[in-house]
C-alpha cells in the first residue's frame, strides 16, 4: 500500500473509531468527510459501515496486542510491565474508542478479545503471586475493575498525558488492590 493510502486508510479508521463510538449511524459520507478524504476512497475499501466498523475493530485489536507486546508481561518485573500495559491501553483507548457492548458482538472479535483477556488475566495472576496484588480477590475481578479504570482514564482524563493518565490509574488500581 502507497504511503499516502495508508494514511488515508489510518484516518478513516481511527476517524471512524471516533464518530462511530459516539454515533452508531454516522454516515461513511460524514466519516469521510471529517477524515479528511474523498467518500469514494472509503467505499472503495469498505462496501458499508458494518465493514468499516469491522475493520475498526481489528485495528482495535491489533493496537491492543501490540501494547500487550510492549508491556512485556511475562518478562518485565511486574510494576514495570503493569505501568507499560496501562499506558498501552490508555492510548488503545484513546486512539480507538469503541462501544465495547457492540464489540463484544461479533464473534470473531470477541474470541480475539478473549484472548488478550487471558493474557492479561495471567500477568495479573503472576503479580498476586509475586506480591504486588492482595491475594485472595476473586478471581478475574482484578482485570475486570483494571479494565474499567482504563476505559474512564481515556474518557475523563483527557487532558493529561497517556504517562501522567497511567500514573494515575496505576494508583488507583493499587490502592484497591495492592498488597
Amino acid at each position: 500500500m502507497r504511503a499516502d493510502a495508508a494514511r488515508n486508510l489510518e484516518q478513516v479508521l481511527t476517524t471512524g473509531a471516533r464518530m462511530l463510538a459516539v454515533d452508531p449511524s454516522a454516515s461513511i459520507t460524514a466519516i469521510a468527510v471529517e477524515a479528511g478524504v474523498d467518500r469514494r476512497t472509503v467505499y472503495r475499501r469498505f462496501a458499508s459501515r458494518d465493514d468499516l466498523l469491522s475493520a475498526v475493530y481489528q485495528a482495535r485489536l491489533d493496537a491492543i496486542e501490540a501494547a500487550i507486546e510492549a508491556a512485556r508481561l511475562t518478562e518485565a518485573p511486574v510494576a514495570v510491565a503493569l505501568h507499560r500495559y496501562v499506558e498501552g491501553i490508555i492510548e488503545v483507548n484513546r486512539t480507538w474508542p469503541v462501544d465495547l457492548a457492540r464489540m463484544k458482538a461479533v464473534p470473531d472479535v470477541r474470541e480475539r478479545r478473549q484472548r488478550a483477556v487471558t493474557t492479561v488475566d495471567a500477568f495479573l495472576h503472576r503479580a498476586a503471586g509475586e506480591g504486588l496484588l492482595k491475594p485472595g480477590m476473586p478471581d478475574g475481578w482484578a482485570g475486570v475493575v483494571l479494565g474499567n479504570l482504563l476505559h474512564s482514564a481515556a474518557r475523563e482524563l483527557p487532558t493529561l498525558s497517556t504517562a501522567q493518565a497511567a500514573d494515575v490509574v496505576v494508583s488507583t488500581f493499587l490502592s484497591g488492590f495492592g498488597a
